[in-house]
């Protein structure tokens, strides 16, 4: 039912690897997805995959007034060499700041800039520096949120399932993806349009902060990738996967020793197409939208 889909939402949408290096020098990368709107380069991915910036930035500081705080010690002429060893022992540093990091937004060259965050929608938007727009076959056309069917058929699609690794170059001051890393391979997943969350107004009182539910969860690795129908139109960005409970509690022996597991059913939320026009006809960024 998909595969026509696939092959036009595959063009606009695109793998950002977050890598990360803490103060123990340790390496993480995660990924998501985001999709490419408009020539101009304007992308939109959800908010919690540029969480870690954020922490970036403050942790940043606190490393910058661990080392003052070493430098005053080391200054100080009324210590003598033991009583700043002493003091110094006691500066213990936070083993899991971030010291460095990076974004990699599907090509070496690309940067955001002009980032737009709606932290309660888990929306972001911002624009591609050094974009070209004719890496893109076609842009996305977005579901006209008037026209949305319980019962319909969407799938997602992302880049789970892949292990991504990388080092540090001290000379080069960047992140090196180890071989394999690249390409991300995508995987589409369908489930079905079962509800609507609403959770009110953003900050600003000019968003209503919607998300659509589907029959089945997201994964990690599709977080900001598109959720689609048959025809390729995006109907939402996928945010996060809510744990239902069902309500009922098996029991079953384990170590001979009974116990209960409780029942949940995972489900997809995204966030929905009209707080996505809705934000970029605020801020006047070009979108295509479905006539139905």
């Amino acid at each position: 039912m998909f595969a026509d889909a696939y092959d036009i939402t595959k063009s606009f949408t695109r793998p950002v690897v977050i890598s990360t290096r803490m103060y123990d020098n340790k390496v993480d990368c995660g990924c998501g997805a985001f999709l490419v709107l408009n020539k101009d380069g304007w992308i939109v991915t959800v908010a919690h995959l540029l969480n870690s910036y954020a922490v970036y930035q403050q942790n940043l500081k606190e490393i910058a007034e661990l080392e003052e705080k070493k430098l005053r010690i080391q200054n100080d002429g009324s210590l003598n060499l033991k009583q700043k060893q002493s003091k110094l022992r006691k500066l213990k540093p936070n083993q899991k700041w971030i010291k460095n990091h990076s974004f990699w937004w599907g090509n070496d060259n690309l940067k955001l800039k002009d980032v737009i965050i709606i932290g309660e929608a888990d929306l972001a938007i911002g624009r591609l520096e050094s974009f070209n727009p004719e890496s893109i076959k076609n842009y996305p056309i977005l579901k006209n949120p008037r026209n949305l069917r319980l019962g319909t058929s969407l799938c997602k699609l992302g880049y789970p399932f892949h292990n991504i690794s990388a080092t540090y170059d001290e000379t080069l001051n960047s992140f090196r993806l180890q071989p394999g890393a690249i390409p991300i391979p995508r995987f589409p997943m369908e489930g079905i349009y079962t509800r609507n969350l609403i959770i009110g107004k953003s900050k600003s009182g000019k968003v209503d902060i919607k998300f659509l539910e589907t029959s089945t969860p997201g994964l990690r690795g599709q977080s900001g990738g598109p959720i689609f129908d048959k025809y390729g139109n995006v109907w939402a960005i996928q945010s996060h996967t809510r744990h239902l409970p069902l309500g009922f509690s098996p029991k079953l022996m384990r170590n001979n020793k009974e116990i209960e597991e409780n029942q949940f059913i995972n489900v997809g939320m995204g966030v929905h197409p009209e707080t996505l026009v809705n934000l970029l006809v605020e801020n006047k960024i070009e979108f295509s939208l479905s006539d139905s």
